[in-house]
This record gives C-alpha cells, structure tokens and sequence, in this order.
C-alpha cells in the first residue's frame, strides 16, 4: 500500500517539531512526489489539508510554502495554546495512574534526549509533551488541535530567535506532571501559564515601531571576540 496524503501531512508537521523545516520553507509538489514515490495529486492533496490547518500557503506563482509567521500571529497563537492548555488542565481531576506513567515516560524521553546531540528529537519531544498531555487528559479533538498549534509555535521560535532554554523547559514539564499527579491542577494550570509566558517572552520579536528591527539585528557587525562553536542549549527548546 502507497503512502497516503495524511501520512505526508504527519511527516511534514513531525519536520516542523523537529525544527528540520525552517519558516517559509518552501514545498514543491515535484519534489515531494518524487520523495514519497507518489502522485502530485496526493502530495497536493496534504498541502492543501496543511493549509487548512494553518502550517502551509499556496501563491498562484510561488507554490506552497511553509508559514513564516507575523507578530500578530505570534500572539494570536499563544492565545491559542493558552485558551486550550489552560482550559484543558483547569478542574482536572486526579489522573488515573496509567496517564501518569505515559507523562512520566514521555519526560525520560525528554532528559535523555538533553543529554544527547540530537536537536531534532529534543526539539520534537519538548513540543509533542503538550500533545501527549492534552491526550492524557481525554481530549483526543484538542490534541489534534494543539499539534497543529504547537508547530506553528515552533515555526515561531525559530524565526524569531528564541532563547528559551530546553532543560528549562523540561523543568517546566516535570513541575506540571508532578503537580497533576498529585491531583492539584490549580498548580499546574498556574505553572503552565507561567511556562507559555516565559516560552513567549523569549522571542525577538521586532518593536512596534521599527519593522526593520530583525534585519537591522541580523546585519549587525559580529563581535571582535570569536564565538564558542559549541551548541547552544536553548536550539529546540520550545514549549
């Protein structure tokens, strides 16, 4: 059996988490066609489900593109992830122990993976945390939602710098699970909050007033000094 257009939707938004794909990549039809061996009508049919879901645009001229999100994009998507993560935890009743394991499996993952080099299963864990919670939770509708959420917060952090650090974040994830799993969601609503607004706060965003702001930062002169080669720990430390 050929792979099906929902199979290369998946392989794409698993890319995005994985911060394989960066904003405003673009997605030709040939070449993905020629990738997952199979017609352009189903690689035309993913994109256009990706559009609907808000990670990809299609130009008459240009072709598909991966979403290079504005400021005001930015804030209506941790709107978004407040509106579901927040509402999704707040009243929640104790957890029943399997849920619990699974979250507790998913951060091993998580710690392991900021002990390794691989930016691409760190970056991916930290944000499919939040899939796994809203899961875990009993809302299998949201999670869908908050996936497609999540890899646009990633397309996010990537353009717009961020500084987040990843072992941070994987903190942020344990308070949580611990909070739930001791069957205080009041806590880990507030604990989430405060880790959106910190994940948001990170960015560089460009001043109100100065749309030149990231280009005037990117084409400032480099320092005298030379620069560690080492990776830094905030790459893929998203949500």
């Amino acid at each position: 059996m050929g792979i099906s257009a929902t199979d290369i939707s998946q392989r794409i938004i698993e890319a995005v988490l994985a911060q394989k794909l960066a904003p405003g990549a673009r997605l030709g039809e040939q070449q993905l066609a020629m990738l997952f061996d199979c017609s352009r009508t189903i690689v035309r049919e993913a994109l256009t489900r990706l559009a609907a879901r808000g990670i990809v645009t299609v130009s008459a001229r240009r072709g598909w593109y991966l979403i290079a999100p504005t400021p005001d994009e930015v804030r209506e998507a941790f709107e978004a992830r407040r509106v579901i993560e927040l509402g999704l935890i707040r009243g929640q009743p104790q957890l029943p122990a399997d849920a619990i394991t699974r979250l507790n499996q998913h951060l091993q993952q998580e710690q392991a993976a900021l002990r390794g080099d691989d930016v691409g299963t760190r970056s991916f864990l930290l944000g499919d945390f939040h899939v796994c919670l809203a899961e875990c939770l009993g809302n299998s509708l949201l999670a869908d939602t908050l996936r497609d959420v999540t890899a646009r917060t990633t397309l996010i952090a990537m353009r717009y710098q961020s500084s987040h650090d990843a072992a941070l974040s994987c903190q942020d994830h344990v308070a949580i699970v611990e909070a739930l799993a001791a069957g205080d969601s009041a806590r880990a609503e507030a604990l989430m909050a405060e880790h959106l607004s910190s994940v948001q706060a990170a960015l560089r965003l460009p001043a109100d007033d100065d749309p030149l702001q990231q280009l005037r930062e990117a084409l400032a002169p480099l320092p005298s000094t030379t620069s560690s080669t080492a990776e830094p720990a905030y790459l893929g430390a998203l949500l």
